[in-house]
C-alpha cells in the first residue's frame, strides 16, 4: 500500500520552473530517498509533501489525503501523522532539549506534565541521548546530538512518516554510520515509513530501500539502488560511479 503518491507536480518560483511533471510512489514501511544535484529541487519536494510549500500543479496525497485540496481541520490532523528533521535540526536556541521535544506535547494535547516528562525521556533515550542531555541547550551539544533532539522532537507524537532533510549532513563519518543504524532501527521498532532527502552515498547504500532521482525537472530514475546501473541517464551514471 502506498503512503505517499506524486502525480504530475510542477512547481515554479517566478520564471523558475523546479518541477515539471514529477512522478513518484512510496510504499508504507520503506526507507525512500530524494537524490539529485544542488538546486534540483529535492528539498522543495520534501517541503511540499509536509505542506510547507505549495506547488503549482498535479497532485500529493499523503495517507489517502490530497494535500492540494485539504480542508485546514484535515490539514491540523495530518500534520500530526509526521515528524520532520530539518536540515540544521532548527531546534529553538531558547529552549532546553528537553522543552523543544517537549513543545509539540504541550501545543496539541491534553498530557500531564508528568506524563509530557515520561514521553520526553524516552525518546531522548529511543534516539540514543542521556537523560541529563535534557537540562542542555542547543548551543551546549554537538551536531550528532542537535541531529538526535531533533529527531526525537520529530518523534514525540508518534507519526507514521519521518521526514529527514539531509540528515547525516555535518557530522563526522562514525557519527554518520552511527546516524544510519539509529534509522534502520527506528524503521523496524517503530513501523515508520521514512522519506530522507541525501547526498550522502554511504547513507544511501546502507539504509534505503527505494530512491527516485531528479535532474532536469524530472524523475530520471526510481527504483532500487541494485538496479540502478540500469539508467541510461548522464546524472545517474555520474553519480554512482
Amino acid at each position: 500500500m502506498s503512503a505517499i503518491r506524486v502525480r504530475d507536480v510542477r512547481t515554479v518560483f517566478g520564471t523558475k520552473v523546479v518541477h515539471d511533471g514529477l512522478n513518484l510512489t512510496i510504499n508504507d514501511g520503506e526507507i525512500y530517498g530524494l537524490l539529485g544535484p544542488s538546486g534540483c529541487g529535492k528539498t522543495t519536494l520534501l517541503r511540499e509533501m509536509v505542506m510547507l510549500e505549495e506547488f503549482d500543479d498535479g497532485s500529493i496525497d499523503i495517507l489517502g489525503h490530497n494535500v492540494r485540496n485539504i480542508k485546514e481541520k484535515d490539514a491540523q490532523k495530518l500534520r500530526r501523522e509526521w515528524g520532520v528533521l530539518f536540515q540544521s535540526g532548527a531546534l529553538f536556541s531558547s529552549l532546553s532539549i528537553r522543552d523543544n521535544i517537549a513543545l509539540s506535547l504541550v501545543e496539541y494535547t491534553d498530557l500531564s506534565a508528568a506524563m509530557i516528562e515520561e514521553v520526553v525521556q524516552f525518546k531522548i533515550s529511543l534516539v540514543g541521548l542521556k537523560s541529563s542531555d535534557a537540562d542542555l541547550f542547543p548551543s551546549q551539544i554537538s551536531g550528532g546530538m542537535n541531529k538526535k533532539a531533533g529527531l526525537a522532537r520529530a518523534l514525540c507524537m508518534d507519526p507514521k512518516l519521518l521526514f529527514l532533510d539531509e540528515p547525516t549532513s555535518g557530522l563526522d563519518p562514525i557519527s554518520a554510520r552511527e546516524f544510519d543504524e539509529l534509522i534502520l532501527k527506528l524503521r523496524s521498532l517503530l513501523g515508520l515509513t521514512i522519506v530522507m532527502v541525501s547526498h550522502d552515498l554511504e547513507s544511501i547504500y546502507d539504509t534505503v530501500d527505494k530512491v527516485a532521482i531528479i535532474d532536469e525537472k524530472k524523475i530520471v530514475y526510481e527504483g532500487t539502488i541494485a538496479d540502478v546501473k540500469s539508467s541510461k541517464n548522464q546524472f545517474v551514471q555520474t553519480f554512482f560511479k
